[in-house]
């Protein structure tokens, strides 16, 4: 575990944001599948996406990688032609979209696999995909009690009608409609409950059309799927991340100027609404051509119902700690199965620095303050938690000790080092800078 002390500094300058990790999943899969070589630029080495191009890989998947000027990747991938296991056990690492995507794909073909991963991904809910498994009769066994994973599957999936819950987590839905129009026959999905996180279902059918998979959505309730269509190879950048963006955005409104580079406001990444939100706080933010510029502002609470952006919830608590009044995030229950119990650990860490926060069953109740103290805090070994703590320092009155700094490597590897070109200081206490 690496410990670092933060001293407070003002974050300010011109950041390009790194490279959507939603978009890339999809995009590395999709090639992945295609019959061809294709070509994905500006791809970000986190630790999740590491952990979908070794599982696309193991399914016969060639990939080479070539580094950018900027740390970003690109990556040439030949595609699974055909698709065929080359080892049995298949590693999702800590990546809760790798789980959910692979394993609809690993049942096109007979082969028994293994899924397995670490930290809380072994406990991370699957039950849609086990009703489904009942219902399709392909063979599936825990190989560890008490623990979803390691998981062995065996079994062919079947064309036809998928009932799924829509408020469990949109990634079982996507991770059928990567495998589904590589059927024989027609399928449909059809949705028990509202569809929750509705942005990326939005990605996944906006990247499988430009990979030529054409699917039609019934009013977000039906998914109508064509049977033996094929992946058509191309060359595909992924865009800029509002999910990363948007601890960059806050650092602007509670700092001082972020001038946010690669940001674009017709992407169909749901995290978007964090300039909208900012906005409704009385944030001062601004388009321009190649991005967002946000302005230090005194911003006001107000409710937030996260139901379709739950990744914002740890870097909105900053900001709504920091706001005058109360904020209040509401529809956030999915939060207790992230990398942490996102709820609990965004209240723990921002109250040990001096935040006013209560946890609800569903949210959080933010009180505002006038800044943070500082303190010593652990990251629950959560990427986002990380993040936030190092933007709330800007608007701390003491250094902040931060235990698990590591976590950004999740999805963030450069974090630190973004964060030290905006201003920010910080030194390794366990193995120096």
């Amino acid at each position: 575990m690496r410990t670092i002390e933060i001293t407070p500094k003002l974050l300010t300058g011109s950041l390009e944001i790194p490279p959507s990790k939603s978009v890339s999943h999809r995009a590395i899969i999709s090639a992945g599948l295609a019959q061809g070589e294709s070509v994905i630029s500006n791809v970000l080495m986190s630790q999740d996406m590491i952990a979908t191009c070794d599982a696309m890989a193991a399914l016969g998947a060639s990939i080479s990688y070539q580094e950018e000027q900027n740390g970003r990747f690109t990556l040439k991938i030949k595609g699974c032609d055909p698709l065929a296991l080359q080892t049995e056990t298949i590693s999702c690492n800590e990546s809760g979209s790798t789980l959910r995507f692979i394993i609809p794909i690993v049942l096109l073909q007979p082969k028994r696999a293994v899924i397995t991963g670490k930290g809380r991904l072994v406990t991370r809910p699957m039950k849609p995909f086990y009703e489904i498994f009942d219902e399709k009769a392909i063979h599936y066994e825990h190989l560890n009690k008490g623990q979803d994973l390691p998981l062995a599957v065996e079994g062919s999936l079947p064309s036809g009608r998928y009932l799924i819950d829509g408020g469990v987590s949109s990634q079982f839905i996507t991770g059928l409609l990567f495998a589904l129009p590589l059927l024989d026959g027609d399928s449909v999905i059809e949705l028990t409950s509202k569809l929750e996180s509705k942005p990326y279902i939005d990605i996944t059918l906006d990247v499988l059309k430009h990979f030529g998979i054409e699917i039609v959505n019934d009013n977000d309730q039906r998914f109508l799927i064509k049977g033996n269509q094929a992946y058509a190879p191309g060359n595909y950048r992924v865009e800029g991340d509002f999910s990363q963006g948007a601890f960059w955005l806050a650092a602007g409104a509670i700092g001082e100027m972020m001038d946010c580079k690669d940001l674009d406001l017709s992407s169909f990444q749901g995290d978007k609404v964090m300039v909208d939100l900012i906005k409704q706080m009385g944030g001062a933010i601004s388009a321009k051509a190649d991005g967002l510029v946000v302005k230090k502002s005194d911003t006001h609470g107000i409710v937030i119902d996260v139901s379709q952006c739950p990744d914002l919830v740890p870097i909105l608590a900053v900001l709504g700690s920091l706001s005058v009044g109360t904020t209040t995030i509401i529809n956030g229950e999915r939060l207790r199965f992230k990398e942490s119990d996102r709820l609990m650990a965004t209240a723990d860490v921002l109250n040990k620095l001096g935040g006013n926060i209560i946890e609800t069953a569903d949210g959080l109740v933010i009180h505002g303050v006038p800044g943070f103290t500082g303190g010593h805090v652990e990251s629950h070994n959560d990427h986002r938690i990380a993040m936030a703590v190092a933007i709330a320092s800007i608007r701390a009155s003491g250094k902040i000790i931060l235990d698990g700094a590591e976590a950004v490597n999740k999805s963030y590897p450069h974090f630190w080092e973004d964060f030290t070109a905006m201003g920010g200081e910080w030194i390794g206490l366990d193995m120096g800078k």
